[in-house]
């Protein structure tokens, strides 16, 4: 899980002044790749498919589902930036989804309390991973794993095996239901989510602390940086994205059911490894895990429309995901030889 910034996938300036204009284009092939495949997919199904695919109707559907995903996606991406993985993006929002709506419904909360508490609660389930991951010194995969499933025990526990239901305020539903010039609002959350990461963790100390932890521990804690605070700090970050797209989740199925949940946690790893193959490969980043979802969006909605069985999507989802792995292995590789 070494997140590391690519100088021999990513070219710099002064490399790119003493290329010419066709040997730019082929190192810029592996930068942006991924970003060129998923134009040519949008190309490609909207010739296939004019009636259906490049339509508005579509693109408030790909919005619609996979907003959700991408939250997760780059929720995930914050402890991958320091070299740590989180599992409990998928269990997680099982339970907060539905205590989303328990507590509106079994304790007559008001939504926005609702809202605060399962968010608040969120960042306790991510503090506890960070302190089992950096205090208990348990990997990050097994502890989260663990984590996850006691997480997801509770929902079971709490539902009985059976849905929660109930009549929930038309407010707590527009957080869903809401469209701004003819789009999902869930798609705007996503934009100004994006924009506050990419920031974040590329023009503040704190997102080049989190990739220096990432890159080595060990020389970063030389170099004074706090490492256990940032890890934690992202784990923490990482469960207030899982609780805030369990609320999100809730305002759209209107019901909660401990069956629902577990299908996002692996499109939601394949976005946040694919952003590591594009715009800066080697390492996670924020538009690069956004490109991720889009194209599992994409590629999935053509399928799907030519006709594609219920099987596709989580075959797809593998495939693309044991890809991204072996792209961000080669794109390792080639880091090491440069330095070599």
């Amino acid at each position: 899980m070494q997140s590391l910034e690519s100088s021999a996938l990513e070219p710099t300036r002064a490399e790119m002044k003493d290329l010419s204009r066709t040997k730019r284009l082929l190192r810029l092939l592996p930068v942006y790749g991924l970003v060129i495949l998923t134009v040519l997919l949008i190309v490609l199904f909207s010739i296939l498919l004019p009636n259906t695919f490049p339509t508005m109707l579509n693109l408030r559907a790909i919005i619609s589902d996979k907003a959700i995903i991408a939250l997760l996606s780059l929720g995930a991406m914050i402890p991958m930036a320091a070299g740590r993985i989180d599992l409990t993006v998928g269990y997680g929002i099982v339970l907060w989804h539905i205590l989303a709506i328990s507590l509106q419904t079994m304790l007559g909360l008001p939504w926005p309390i609702a809202v605060a508490v399962v968010l608040v609660l969120g960042a306790v389930a991510g503090f506890l991973n960070g302190l089992l991951v950096e205090v208990a010194k348990i990997d990050s995969f097994i502890a989260t794993l663990g984590t996850g499933t006691v997480l997801y025990a509770l929902a079971l526990w709490h539902t009985g095996g059976r849905q929660m239901v109930g009549v929930l305020p038309d407010g707590f539903y527009a957080l869903n239901t809401t469209f701004v010039f003819g789009l999902p609002i869930t798609g705007y959350y996503l934009i100004a989510i994006t924009f506050v990461m990419w920031v974040v963790l590329e023009y503040t100390p704190v997102g080049r602390y989190l990739y220096a932890i990432g890159a080595n521990q060990r020389a970063a804690q030389l170099n004074g940086i706090p490492t256990r605070k940032y890890v934690i700090g992202a784990f923490v970050a990482s469960g207030t994205m899982t609780a805030l797209a369990g609320v999100l989740l809730a305002a759209k199925l209107r019901i909660g059911q401990a069956s629902v949940g577990l299908e996002f946690l692996l499109p939601a790893l394949v976005g946040a490894f694919l952003g590591s193959t594009t715009i800066k490969p080697g390492r996670v980043n924020v538009w690069g895990t956004i490109v991720g979802v889009a194209i599992l969006a994409v590629g999935i909605s053509g399928i799907q429309q030519f006709g594609g069985s219920f099987w596709v999507e989580p075959l797809f989802n593998g495939v693309t995901l044991l890809i991204a792995i072996g792209i961000a292995g080669y794109a390792q590789r080639r880091k090491g030889a440069a330095k070599r």
